[in-house]
């Protein structure tokens, strides 16, 4: 099956390629702060504990989750000594900037660094292998992610991938037609943690699982006489 058909001469220019997630209700953080004094940021950090994991961490492992913050439905994050902080809403970066000018107030020089733990996308449908997993680097394409899942199926539709994202406290839909180069300028070129790829059936094997279902009970119970029919004859 051949992707990407579209005859463009020109290069295309990816609208979104400096990618940097936002962050969301329900996302799980790890922050470290660093500053000058090593001493001094300990009230501001998670004691260490000896967990180790690995870098395919995931739940198809099952490890246990780093300490961390969880963002709460208003957007929230109680963080030591900062107390409350909105931070939902606002990308990594801003998120950084915002803390390292709090901590300015109590640190010298001080260094943040952000990481969502459960930064993850999920595919199903017509794919080798579907599932849930979890992105480290919190950067994915909607082509890497079909790439972790084995690839379609031979009869995956490639015309109508759907992906499913929480935006506005809802959920939208995107519809994507993976034989042109449209997926190059989309807003799901680059995916978002808990984006959901759904790739359905082409219509012949849909027609294939309707029949069964209708008729499979059926051609088994004629096939239960046939068989019983002749082993009375041969006996």
């Amino acid at each position: 099956m051949v992707y990407f058909q579209t005859e463009n001469t020109d290069s295309l220019r990816v609208d979104n390629a400096h990618f940097t997630p936002t962050l969301k209700a329900d996302d799980f953080l790890s922050v470290v702060v660093t500053a000058d004094d090593l001493e001094s940021v300990i009230p501001f950090n998670y004691p260490v504990i000896g967990v180790t994991q690995s870098v395919n961490q995931g739940y198809n492992q099952g490890n246990p989750a780093k300490m961390g913050y969880l963002i709460d439905a208003e957007g929230m994050v109680n963080l030591p000594v900062l107390g409350r902080m909105e931070l939902g809403g606002l990308s990594r970066n801003e998120a950084t900037e915002l803390l390292e000018k709090e901590l300015s107030n109590y640190l010298s020089n001080p260094v943040v660094n952000i990481q969502i733990q459960n930064y993850k996308i999920t595919v199903l449908g017509d794919v080798q292998k579907p599932g849930t997993f979890n992105i480290p680097n919190e950067r994915i394409t909607l082509l890497e992610a079909i790439g972790l899942s084995g690839d379609l199926d031979i009869t995956g539709n490639r015309k109508n991938v759907l992906v499913i994202r929480e935006e506005a406290g809802g959920k939208k839909q995107y519809r994507i037609d993976l034989t042109t180069d449209e997926i190059m300028t989309s807003p799901v070129y680059y995916l978002e943690q808990n984006d959901v790829v759904y790739v359905e059936p082409n219509s012949a094997k849909r027609s294939q699982g309707t029949f069964w279902r209708s008729s499979g009970g059926i051609i088994i119970s004629l096939t239960s006489l046939v068989i019983t029919t002749i082993t009375l004859i041969v006996k």
